[in-house]
Formats: structure tokens, sequence, C-alpha cells
């Protein structure tokens, strides 16, 4: 099971949910859109060509799952229903 989470150093509600991954015990990985033009181009790909962070993808043995600006507490629930 991987967890990543597209953001940006500036977006607060990047920073929020990060934060709130952490403290659940929820590893994941960060991706820079910024500095990673192919990530950028992947966020733009599931948000009808805009660059919206946080952008999260989870996959699981159920499938993979892509959420635009998810709560912790949705992250969490796709994560223990795989």
């Amino acid at each position: 099971m991987a967890l990543t989470v597209y953001s940006t150093t500036w977006c607060g509600p990047c920073k929020r949910l990060k934060a709130q991954l952490t403290r659940e015990g929820i590893s994941f990985d960060d991706v820079d859109i910024e500095r990673d033009p192919a990530a950028a181009e992947f966020v733009m790909s599931v948000n009808n060509g805009n660059q919206v962070v946080p952008t999260v993808v989870i996959e699981t043995p159920k499938g993979r799952f892509v959420r635009t600006n998810p709560s912790a507490r949705e992250v969490k629930a796709l994560l223990e229903a795989a």
C-alpha cells in the first residue's frame, strides 16, 4: 500500500493534511509539484487541467484512489478499507 501527497511548500491545506497524517502515524511520500514537472502534469491530468493541491493518491490491493483536498479522516478511511 502506498500513499502519495502532491503538494507545494506554500500550500496551507497541504501543510495541515501532512501534519494530520503524521499525527495519525500514517506514512506518505511528499511530492512538490513545483520541483517535479511530471508530478505537476499528473496533478493537472486528474484535476481538469488545474494544479490543485493537495492531491492524494492511494494505491491499495483494491485499486488506486485519487482525491483532491481530502480530509485526513477520508484518507485514513480509504487506507483502512484496503
